[in-house]
């Protein structure tokens, strides 16, 4: 567990006050005994300072975040090694708490444990680039514009393939869901609530997939949430959805309700090249 009593001047956050994880502050001194992380000063300190927002996980899911994108940014390069001691000094975490973010990073490709080498970071041709925080920590990191192109790249591929799939369904409980979603959506953009919009335009993303009936295409729904969710969605002005958007969205609906594979996929393409070419509200990294 992070340690209860801290001093009043390190700067650190206690227990309850992670929604801040000011690590810059931390005494030089401190930062000074992780030096053999590299250079004059370490990696992992100078990585940290950056002050990216609590992702309400608690300890080890703050850590795990903290670790993914110092990783996936570069700033700790392939093959350098990971010391769960200087970890948890460093983010005044347990061995427990360091052990177990490691695990997460290696089940995600980030990094490797072996005996009489210790844990090392992995190059990016072992990463899974299909899983939601890596998408996350790419699309706000220095591969941004290579990430997002390659999002479009897939949903171009999955999403009118499941529209048309979804047409020849005719599932009514997904049917309404969708009208549903549609009538949030609405309801969202004359309020300018572009948070609103977002969730459940990424529900109607969701069902629609779900909808396919294909279980495959289903197991990607999740790269389509993330996509949605780095790229954030065309709007007019600066922070409102846009009604071309909604119009799109119930063009797919209308199809889908009357068995119209080939409207519904052109419909889907029709919103696809929206979010391509439209202006973008772009969103800080998830709060789950």
């Amino acid at each position: 567990m992070m340690t209860a009593a801290r001093s009043a001047d390190s700067g650190l956050a206690g227990p309850g006050e992670l929604d801040r994880y000011p690590y810059t502050e931390a005494p030089a001194g401190e930062r000074a005994a992780l030096r053999s992380w590299g250079g004059a000063e370490s990696d992992l300190g100078r990585a940290s300072r950056r002050g990216t927002a609590s992702r309400g996980r608690g300890l080890h899911g703050q850590l795990v975040q903290q670790l993914g994108q110092m990783i996936v940014s570069g700033d700790l390069g392939a093959d350098r090694p990971l010391v769960p001691e200087e970890i948890g000094q460093r983010f005044e975490v347990s061995r427990t708490v360091v052990r177990e973010s490691l695990r997460v990073l290696e089940a995600k490709g980030l990094v490797s444990a072996r005996p009489n080498v210790g844990t090392r970071v992995r190059p990016v041709s072992d990463w899974n680039l299909l899983d939601a925080d890596i998408i996350e920590w790419r699309a706000f990191g220095p591969q941004r514009d290579d990430q997002r192109r390659e999002l479009e790249d897939l949903r171009w591929t999955i999403e009118p393939l499941a529209a048309r799939l979804a047409a020849g369904h005719g599932r009514e409980d997904i049917q309404q869901r969708l009208g549903d979603m549609i009538e949030i959506m609405g309801h969202a953009m004359g309020q300018g609530d572009a948070v609103t919009f977002s969730r459940a335009d990424a529900e109607f993303h969701a069902l629609l997939i779900q909808a396919a009936g294909n279980r495959m295409l289903e197991h990607l729904s999740g790269i389509v949430s993330a996509a949605l969710h780095v790229s954030g969605g065309p709007v007019t002005g600066c922070d409102r959805p846009a009604e071309a958007s909604l119009g799109h969205h119930a063009r797919i609906a209308e199809a889908l309700a009357s068995g119209d594979s080939a409207g519904a996929e052109a419909a889907m393409r029709q919103l696809l090249v929206g979010h391509t070419d439209g202006e973008r509200v772009v969103p800080a990294p998830r709060e789950h």
